[in-house]
């Protein structure tokens, strides 16, 4: 089963098709938003973690595990998974934080991982699927509207700010052009199809990689 790096435009549906493409591959979904408040659980309480909350083989038990081992080699774990603009200074311990959190994670038999660079931290993982998802501006405008009840003006400016603080993130530690083709195996436009197509359609590609 394939492990599947996935990226997207703000309210281009990433979360979304991740979390269907997981389902599909009987897989685990992690984003920013789940290993954050392990890594916020760790760095407050990592003395007093309970192991029984985090079996070592469940989703959480591997993001727990992860997240120790890079602080036993001075990894930023409080930084690991906060919002980008947000990213540490340091950042030598920051990026190996990082890349240790995406590759134990990487270990499981099937799992979709939503941004975070790590398109670029298992680039040359045998079993990695890297997919981009892009949406015209306009959809993830009325998107980003309703989900956040903005105005139209206030929508747009949210989607640029996102956008410029994820490129510069991946500019940063990764030297790379966050919305490169290069950089991925599958681009999914869903200014046309819904997420459950672009789900199976990520699904089928992946399994023949």
């Amino acid at each position: 089963m394939p492990i599947i790096t996935i990226r997207g435009q703000f309210e281009s549906g990433a979360p979304e098709i991740g979390r269907l493409v997981a389902e599909r591959i009987g897989g685990d979904y992690v984003d920013r938003e789940i290993i954050s408040r392990v890594a916020e659980k760790l760095d407050l309480e990592h003395e007093h973690v309970v192991a029984k909350e985090q079996p070592p083989g469940g989703l959480w038990g591997r993001i727990t595990h992860a997240l120790e081992h890079s602080m036993a080699y001075g990894g930023d774990v409080a930084g690991v998974y906060a919002p980008v603009w947000q990213a540490p200074t340091s950042d030598a311990h920051y990026v190996d934080a990082l890349v240790s959190v995406i590759k134990e994670l990487a270990e499981a038999p099937a799992i979709v991982i939503r941004g975070r660079g790590g398109q670029f931290i298992l680039k040359d993982h045998p079993r990695a699927f890297h997919v981009l998802v892009v949406a015209p501006l306009e959809p993830r405008i009325s998107r980003t509207m309703s989900t956040l009840n903005l105005s139209r003006d206030a929508a747009k400016k949210e989607i640029e700010r996102s956008e410029s603080s994820h490129r510069t993130f991946i500019k940063r530690y990764f030297g790379a052009d966050l919305e490169d083709p290069v950089n991925y195996d599958l681009t999914v436009n869903t200014g046309q199809i819904s997420y459950e197509a672009a789900a199976i359609i990520v699904d089928a590609a992946a399994r023949r990689h």
